[in-house]
């Protein structure tokens, strides 16, 4: 006794038929194609010999696969924007301009050799001015070198001035002569002549500034503390 076959139900779907894409699969799946072609080109050789074991649904997600993998690389040597232009470089700021150099220092014009007016004292015949320094509260002394000795200058100004002046030191010989006023409220020194022995058994004499100047050393030296006011 045969048994009744039952009947078969078709669902509409083949069981075993692959799912087929929709039409914005294909144009996906077109694009990437076209971009992944040298890549599956070069993966053929490994791919080939596999179709033999893989399913058609086994084809399609190796090809999605490769699809990615080429969208990954394409995406990543998209080159990058446009650099933007150079922004334009400032000029290096100028270096400021050296100052000009310092004239020279003009030298200092030679003092001018005092009179026996400005001095208010005669000057022993023949000496030599030498230069005036200040003496403080607005006086100065001028200093003059001579080549007589202290003996023949100490005998000319007593002789002139009407007195004997006064031996103040006697190593180095010193003679002082006041003349005029002093008024120690407002002068350093008195006014007057003082003569110094210059030339010894340790001293030469007062060595000349001037260069070439002779004597090349005084053996004695003048020193004049003008005369303002007499008594």
């Amino acid at each position: 006794m045969q048994r009744p076959q039952r009947e078969k139900h078709h669902s509409g779907k083949p069981r075993h038929s692959s799912p087929m894409p929709s039409a914005q699969g294909q144009k996906h799946h077109s694009d990437h194609a076209q971009h992944s072609w040298p890549i599956i080109a070069r993966a053929w050789p490994i791919v080939a010999p596999l179709r033999s074991f893989l399913s058609c649904s086994s084809l399609c997600v190796l090809c999605s696969f490769l699809c990615v993998l080429v969208s990954a690389q394409i995406s990543a040597q998209t080159p990058q924007p446009f650099p933007r232009p150079a922004q334009p470089t400032r000029p290096a700021p100028t270096p400021p301009a050296a100052p000009p150099p310092a004239p020279a220092a003009a030298a200092p014009a030679a003092e001018q050799t005092p009179t026996e007016a400005t001095l208010g004292v005669p000057i022993y015949p023949g000496s030599q001015f030498i230069a005036s320094y200040d003496a403080g509260r607005g006086q100065r002394y001028y200093i003059f070198g001579s080549a007589a000795s202290f003996v023949e200058l100490v005998a000319y100004y007593r002789t002139i001035l009407k007195q004997k002046g006064e031996l103040v030191y006697d190593v180095p010989a010193t003679h002082e002569f006041d003349v005029g006023r002093f008024r120690e409220e407002t002068m350093a020194f008195p006014p007057g002549v003082t003569i110094k022995d210059f030339q010894s058994d340790v001293s030469q004499g007062y060595p000349n500034p001037k260069p070439g100047g002779q004597p090349a050393r005084f053996p004695t030296i003048i020193q004049i503390v003008p005369v303002t006011e007499r008594p």
